[in-house]
């Protein structure tokens, strides 16, 4: 047998195994055909092919076990029993770009299913190696890795810390500084994992400067970057009283920037949940504190008056002089806004107000005031019309 007939052996079974590798990927996308697949025992056969000689092979038989994994947690069970874990996560620090993503594919897709499959990705040592990715050149790997770090963390505590511990909070908060929207999209979200389950957690995450740049990301084009809405489902919805009290310490730290974020926070309505909590006398100590807080860092900044009227009428001092404050200055400009204050009832609920001599409160009314000629003010002061009744009764027509 020739030099030449003997290397066809070889060419062959590498188009065999390329093709194998492929067929399989491609059966995985659709779900009629994953039963049947695992009954071939396709995980055993996939398995010495992500340590194939050949880089292409590696890529796809991961991609395939990713798919696979994806679908149920038996088949993600398969990939954890069938000590598949271990030489991804070895070939993931070896590897080229497009390994590295197939391979954190699979840790992903067999850590979303449960805290117990989560677990078995950290006791194999996959954070370590995921937290590099994270500083890799490559934006699609970085995003990968962040991916999966964000369905292991978001499970419970233990497994969040366990993320913090492996050191990716201060390399997610550069990838949120990245400038493609995917990658910065999913490190907030993986964030948002980590920090959800309690203040300490939390925290850890204000701590790396977190916020600052979060809070940017809300003007972004991008909806999906938007995170007001969560946090304010969180404020309204969550029972605990520490999780209330870091969703209204976030937007809070949100709404603290420019005027236009805090007009996202505040079209959310989040504003009178805020004022409801601070007033409540069952929410706790802390909740009190961070709402009012949150309240006084948006209302300084919020010039969208909509949103600012309806606490008028509920508002303790102590808040509604910064809402006062804030129609003070933006009256004085805006002729249209001055229009709607007076039919929408502002200008009336105002002159209610009882605000002490020389305190900011008055002063600010005082400005509202002077936005509007002296007979308007008269009229929509309290005990007007019963003054004006009362001219009625005492005048005498001219005969």
């Amino acid at each position: 047998m020739s030099q030449r007939q003997v290397l066809q052996v070889f060419e062959q079974y590498q188009r065999a195994r390329t093709q194998f590798v492929q067929t399989v990927a491609e059966l995985a996308t659709r779900p009629q055909n994953i039963e049947t697949l695992q009954n071939a025992g396709v995980m055993a056969l996939l398995r010495p092919l992500l340590l194939d000689v050949v880089p292409n092979i590696q890529q796809t038989a991961a991609l395939a076990l990713g798919r696979l994994a994806n679908y149920n947690d038996d088949l993600a069970e398969a990939v954890v029993k069938g000590d598949i874990l271990p030489q991804l996560v070895y070939s993931l620090a070896e590897q080229n770009r497009f390994y590295k993503k197939a391979a954190a594919f699979v840790l992903r897709a067999v850590g979303k299913h449960s805290p117990q499959l989560a677990q078995a990705i950290v006791d194999c040592g996959a954070l370590d190696t995921l937290v590099i990715c994270l500083e890799d050149f490559d934006p699609g790997v970085k995003e990968a890795a962040s991916w999966a770090l964000g369905y292991i963390a978001r499970h419970n505590a233990e497994l969040s810390q366990a993320v913090v511990d492996a050191g990716a909070i201060p390399l997610l908060v550069l990838c949120i500084q990245e400038p493609e929207i995917a990658l910065r999209r999913i490190a907030a979200s993986a964030l948002s994992d980590i920090s959800k389950h309690s203040p300490e957690l939390a925290q850890t995450v204000v701590d790396a400067g977190a916020i600052a740049h979060l809070a940017q990301m809300i003007l972004n084009p991008d909806a999906k970057l938007k995170g007001v809405p969560q946090l304010a489902v969180c404020l309204s919805e969550e029972p605990e009283d520490h999780i209330k009290a870091a969703a209204a310490w976030s937007l809070g730290q949100i709404g603290r920037h420019t005027p236009e974020h805090a007009r996202a926070v505040a079209v959310a309505n989040v504003l009178p949940v805020l004022l409801s909590l601070y007033m409540a006398s069952e929410s706790s100590e802390d909740l009190q504190v961070k709402t009012k807080k949150a309240l006084k860092n948006i209302l300084q900044k919020c010039t969208y008056l909509p949103a600012l009227e309806p606490l008028l009428n509920d508002a303790p001092p102590n808040i509604l002089k910064h809402i006062v404050g804030q129609f003070s200055k933006v009256l004085p400009h805006d002729a249209k806004a001055r229009r709607l204050f007076v039919t929408s009832g502002g200008l009336k609920k105002v002159q209610e107000i009882k605000a002490e001599a020389g305190s900011l409160l008055q002063e600010y009314i005082h400005t509202i005031n002077n936005c509007y000629p002296e007979e308007i003010v008269r009229y929509y002061s309290p005990g007007y019309s019963e003054a004006l009744l009362e001219r009625i009764e005492n005048y005498q027509p001219v005969l």
